[in-house]
């Protein structure tokens, strides 16, 4: 990952899970909190990309992971938001600009739901048995609900913010990257093309210079 990502990653992700362990766990909501850690890292990956996507849910999920109060194994809640890191990853646009937000409100949805799965399943197979006694059902709809409720408040200031990091010219560290590049375009449409026009304006003056001042040099020569 580049060194502007990695900035801007670790910060958000330690402030949001400092917000949902000290707040939002301690609202005792019915059935599922709200996840908002989930949700910082939707908005980065899916401006980041599928590789980007799992290796920061990775590093997020192992945080939460030994964050207190933590009361399952480590690495549960890593591999969880490693799989949903990779998969919200690979709905990012090519052009990098969401015209519509029925997309990303359906991946929040359906990563809220498969989180939700994921994190039981792997607790079954480890002999946790807690989503049973509470009822998986209620977990499924609570979690989907909340996520949906927080996430038109987190994730579009995410992707914001990660867009705004991959427009850093300091950060580019070359032409061929820049394809690419999620700024890409707006690097070009927004410097590329009026430095090459002003250099195109700036070679059409000089010609014209050039042809005037000849032009003289020859009615010179004729009188």
């Amino acid at each position: 990952m580049r060194v502007n990502r990695i900035l801007l990653s670790v910060p958000l992700v330690v402030v949001a899970l400092v917000i949902q362990v000290s707040v939002l766990a301690r609202l005792h909501l019915p059935g599922a909190v709200p996840d908002l850690l989930l949700l910082t890292v939707l908005g980065l990956a899916m401006v980041y990309g599928h590789v980007g996507g799992a290796l920061i849910g990775f590093g997020a999920g192992l945080l939460a992971d030994l964050a207190p109060p933590a009361d399952h194994a480590a690495g549960r809640y890593a591999l969880v938001l490693c799989v949903i890191g990779y998969l919200a990853g690979l709905v990012k646009p090519e052009t990098g600009q969401i015209k519509s937000a029925t997309g990303p409100m359906t991946v929040v949805v359906g990563a809220a739901i498969g989180s939700t799965l994921l994190y039981a399943g792997v607790g079954a197979l480890v002999g946790d048995t807690a989503a049973r006694h509470v009822g998986l059902t209620g977990l499924l709809f609570s979690a989907a609900l909340y996520d949906l409720l927080l996430a038109p408040f987190v994730v579009p200031g995410v992707m914001f913010l990660a867009r705004r990091a991959e427009n850093d010219p300091l950060g580019e560290t070359g032409s061929g990257s820049k394809s690419s590049d999620i700024s890409s375009g707006w690097l070009s449409a927004g410097t590329g093309l009026r430095i090459g026009g002003q250099r195109g304006g700036l070679k059409l003056r000089a010609a014209k210079s050039r042809a005037t001042r000849a032009g003289r040099i020859k009615g010179v020569k004729r009188l």
